[in-house]
Order: structure tokens, then C-alpha cells, then sequence
């Protein structure tokens, strides 16, 4: 059981993460009613800081329900809610809590129906992310893990693992990573190229050069706000780079993940690309290869409906380097794995939030395994190897 202080500590650290300047801010948080202890907290955590929170929860119940029954149609759930779009076009910040409490609903809900969502949340991403010039640079967010039985069984993990990953790496004292963050990202100053190789199979080098470096400790700072990126996920620890998008080659290995609107787990996934764009055709995959190219797929749809200046759904989006000292397995639950010390991540598709050049409905992160092998090569030429085995090489 979390206790009231925890998650006292935790809605604080949520609170912190969407930086909140003046008086009157507009917070607008959403989760499940499993977790409605914790958002509360989080509404008490803003009003203290003089923000106006709104809170809105739903239970399993509903969710479930939407994807099952039949009276509830398609052609409904692909409806954007205008209501809730003029609402987000007033807010300052958006905070969302990870539901529903079990993943596993969305398994069993029919993909037109998954679909059909997919397209009636894009207007809401181009006014939260600022894909269109009338919305930029968007809104504040942060997105929050938060533990559950049902979660830990979906995930195969033992709950007070699951609850150690998530509660444990989000409390961890900001100073902390802090000095996490800035020790690994100086290795990143006047870089131009990073190479990655490690025993599983993967292999690849992306281009850096001129990119922002954002160090995610769990604050929002002003500088991360002038350079475009208004918000991020808890538990914190990662340093990550919006990459060249049309530059980069190579392989990755990515021992699991998680397919964002079906929640079905994938495993022992590997992704070949060229010149910064994944070749699709081309990826391995134990299970579920149909639903990873239809995800993949399905955002182009939108991307190319939407008439996005240039297609990148399938350019290189982000490179991370996690370092949360708390987390060290991979169970395919993004928002932890992302942040496990000594691994890698690659992402795929949208990154103009954070300081790139592409829109798009798609951003997939992959991770490797947590023994990434790094060199960086710098502006000058020299080149120097980081990280060995997944172990920082520290000076």
C-alpha cells in the first residue's frame, strides 16, 4: 500500500513537473479512478501554488464499456469532442495519470474501434503538442505512471517491484537527478554522431549534430521551455536528443514494448533504418507484426489526412540515454523501461515538441536492453566511447 505521504510527494513532484509561473494557471489533470487519491493530491499541489486545477476520472468500468458494447458505435468514438477541445485550448497545462487501471481492456477492443479513437484525439494533440502555427508552441503536460495490482499481473512483474519502479523512481530528491542528468549529458556537448552497438543485435549511429540535449530530471525548466519542450514523463531520469531526422542508419533491438492504443505487448522486436527512416518492411518481430505496421500505418493515414508539410511518421524522432537509478528491467511499459540505466531508446515519428522538425501522430519509443555500448563523436573529429556495457565511463 502507498502511503499518504508518498503520494503526497509524488503529486508534488507531478505538480513541479509542468512548472507552474503565475497566478490563475489553468491545470487540467485526468486520469482513473484508481488512482483518484493521488489526482486529488495533485489538484490540492496546484491549488497551493495558486493554479486552478480541473479534475476529470474515469473507472475500468467505462472504459471497458466503450470498447464492448455494441450500441456505441464507430462513427461516434471518431467524433472529436468539441467541448473538450475549446476547454483545451484555454488551459495552461495537462496533466494525465496512465489508465485505465488494467491494460488489458484494450487487448480485447475491436481495432475499428481503436482506430476510431486514434483519429478523434488528433485534434487534441495539435492544439497540447502546437502542431499548428495558430496552437504553438502548445501547452505544458506531463504524463505520469502510477501502479496498480491489475497493471503489475498484465506486465508480469511482482507488484512491489512494479510499485518500487514507479513510486521509488518518481521520488527520488530532484537534486539527485539533477546531478544524474547533467553528468551524463556532458558527454553530449559539441557532439555530432552517436553510435550505439550492444550483444543483442543492435547497431546504429544517428547525427546529433546542432540538436538541443534535454536533460529530463523532472523539472520544466525556462531554458527547456525556450527550446520547444513544454513537458514530459514520470518517473523521470533519461538525457534525449531530437536527432537529424533524415540522417541516421542501422539496427536496434528492442526486447519488449508496448503497441500505445491496443496495449498489446510485443517482444524481441528489431528495427532497421536508413537514412533516419525506419524500413518498415523490414521488421522482425516475435508477435504481433501486423499490429506493429498497422500502428505505424494507421498514423500515416492521419498524418497524410492532416496534410503535414512533410510525411515523417517514420523518420528518427528521439534519442535516449536513461538513467533512473532505481529502474533496471525491462517489463514493456514505456514510461518505466525509457528511463532504465544503461539503456538506449529510439523513437520514431513526431519530436517538433521537444526542440525537432517533424509532426506527426506517431512517437514509438524502443528500447534496448540495459548494456548499450556509446561512443560520441564530436565537431572536431575525436571520438570517445561513454558508456560500455551499460555502465557509464565516468572521468
Amino acid at each position: 500500500m502507498i502511503t499518504k505521504e508518498k503520494i503526497k510527494l509524488c503529486a508534488e513532484n507531478i505538480t513541479k513537473s509542468v512548472n507552474i509561473k503565475k497566478e490563475g494557471e489553468f491545470i487540467l489533470i485526468k486520469g482513473a479512478i484508481y488512482c483518484q487519491d493521488l489526482l486529488e493530491e495533485i489538484g490540492l499541489s496546484v491549488l497551493r501554488k495558486g493554479g486552478i486545477p480541473h479534475i476529470t476520472s474515469v473507472s475500468d468500468y467505462f472504459e471497458e464499456s466503450m470498447w464492448q458494447d455494441n450500441q456505441i458505435k464507430v462513427k461516434t468514438l471518431q467524433k472529436p469532442p468539441l467541448h473538450y477541445l475549446e476547454m483545451i485550448k484555454k488551459i495552461d497545462a495537462y496533466i494525465v495519470i496512465e489508465y485505465p487501471e488494467d491494460p488489458m481492456i484494450r487487448n480485447n477492443a475491436p481495432e475499428e474501434k481503436l482506430n476510431a479513437y486514434q483519429k478523434s484525439v488528433a485534434p487534441l494533440k495539435e492544439i497540447l503538442y502546437g502542431f499548428k502555427e495558430e496552437y504553438a508552441p502548445g501547452k505544458k503536460w506531463c504524463y505520469a505512471a502510477w501502479p496498480s495490482k491489475k497493471a503489475a499481473n498484465f506486465y508480469n512483474i511482482d507488484y512491489d517491484l512494479f510499485e518500487k519502479f514507479i513510486v521509488d523512481g518518481m521520488s527520488i530528491p530532484s537534486e539527485e537527478l539533477t546531478n544524474i542528468t547533467k553528468n551524463l549529458g556532458k558527454f553530449f556537448e559539441n557532439a555530432k554522431k552517436v553510435y550505439v552497438k550492444d550483444d543483442f543485435g543492435t547497431d546504429f549511429w544517428v547525427s546529433i549534430e546542432n540538436r538541443p540535449k534535454i536533460l529530463d530530471d523532472g523539472l520544466l525548466s525556462d531554458e527547456q521551455i525556450t527550446l520547444g519542450d513544454l513537458g514530459g514523463n514520470l518517473p523521470a531520469g533519461e538525457v534525449f536528443i531530437p536527432p537529424n531526422e533524415k540522417q541516421g542508419e542501422g539496427k536496434i533491438f528492442c526486447p519488449l514494448t508496448i503497441e500505445r492504443y491496443s496495449n498489446k505487448i510485443l517482444k524481441n522486436i528489431e528495427l532497421s533504418f536508413k537514412d533516419g527512416k525506419l524500413l518498415i518492411n523490414k521488421v522482425s518481430v516475435d508477435n504481433g507484426l501486423d499490429l506493429l505496421i498497422e500502428a505505424f500505418k494507421q498514423s500515416e493515414k492521419i498524418d497524410r489526412e492532416d496534410k503535414v508539410p512533410e510525411l515523417r511518421t517514420y523518420n528518427v524522432a528521439e534519442l535516449g540515454i536513461g538513467c533512473n537509478p532505481v529502474i533496471n528491467k525491462a517489463i514493456g511499459y514505456i514510461l518505466t523501461d525509457e528511463k532504465i540505466n544503461g539503456s538506449v531508446h529510439v523513437a520514431f515519428g513526431s519530436n517538433k515538441f521537444f526542440g525537432g522538425t517533424s509532426r506527426s501522430q506517431m512517437h514509438w519509443d524502443f528500447v534496448t536492453e540495459p548494456k548499450a555500448n556509446i561512443t560520441v563523436e564530436y565537431m572536431d573529429g575525436s571520438k570517445k566511447e561513454i558508456m560500455e556495457n551499460g555502465k557509464l565511463i565516468d572521468e
